[in-house]
């Protein structure tokens, strides 16, 4: 039943997902407005597929701020990051650079507002990406960034990059840390049943030392992991 259940959401999501993908793709460069609107219902068929086929609801808990703020999320599969337009209003999520060299996918990205994270770029790479995000900011969009720059097992305790701080540091927004379980049901060709959970942790002021959110960061995006 399982098998038959994960075979529905994958023949359902990816033969369905190519119809959202060429209307986003020929109205993008006509209204952005109509764009993000697509994206966010490609986001919530998602949602719908995982909850009708395999039985994955999601659940939050916690506050969300509305408006310009920095949300630092755990990342434990595709899942959060495929979902943040759905999760958010609008969002500006940053992802690898080699994202961005996807035909079709790359100029979507950046119509949307997504902002490139060139890892071996050093200092000028985080020059652009303040730059990107300080514009994105001004339009009042939350920044959705993965702080351990890659996936974690659930259960583990993952390193934060060090371009977390420096973007905390530079951008002056509050951070929200958000854990969540994603991993156990959806890291895995066979995805189970059940309920991934999204936990906002309280909001974190602009202008802490380095030492000191990390270290909130990371205990607040952990908090699913017992």
């Amino acid at each position: 039943m399982l098998l038959l259940r994960n075979l529905g959401f994958y023949l359902t999501f990816y033969l369905i997902s190519p119809f959202f993908i060429i209307y986003a793709v020929a109205i993008m460069y006509f209204s952005v407005p109509l764009f993000r609107r697509i994206v966010r219902r490609w986001c919530n068929f998602h949602r719908w597929c995982l909850q009708v086929f395999v039985g994955i609801h999601v659940h939050t808990e916690g506050e969300k701020v509305e408006g310009a703020v920095f949300y630092a999320i755990k990342h434990e599969s595709f899942f959060e990051a495929l979902d943040a337009p759905a999760n958010f209003h609008w969002p500006a999520p940053f992802a690898k650079k080699e994202l961005f060299l996807i035909p079709g996918w790359g100029w979507g990205a950046r119509i949307y507002g997504c902002v490139p994270v060139a890892r071996d770029q050093g200092a000028k790479a985080l020059r652009s990406m303040i730059a990107a995000a300080k514009k994105l900011a001004a339009m009042d969009r939350p920044l959705v960034f993965f702080p351990e720059g890659t996936r974690v097992p659930h259960g583990e305790r993952g390193e934060l990059r060090a371009g977390f701080a420096g973007l905390y540091k530079l951008i002056g927004l509050p951070v929200v840390p958000v854990a969540v379980d994603s991993g156990p049901l959806y890291h895995r060709w066979l995805k189970q049943p059940g309920t991934i959970t999204y936990k906002f942790g309280e909001p974190i002021p602009p202008g802490l030392p380095r030492e000191d959110v990390e270290a909130r960061v990371l205990e607040a995006i952990n908090a699913l992991n017992d």
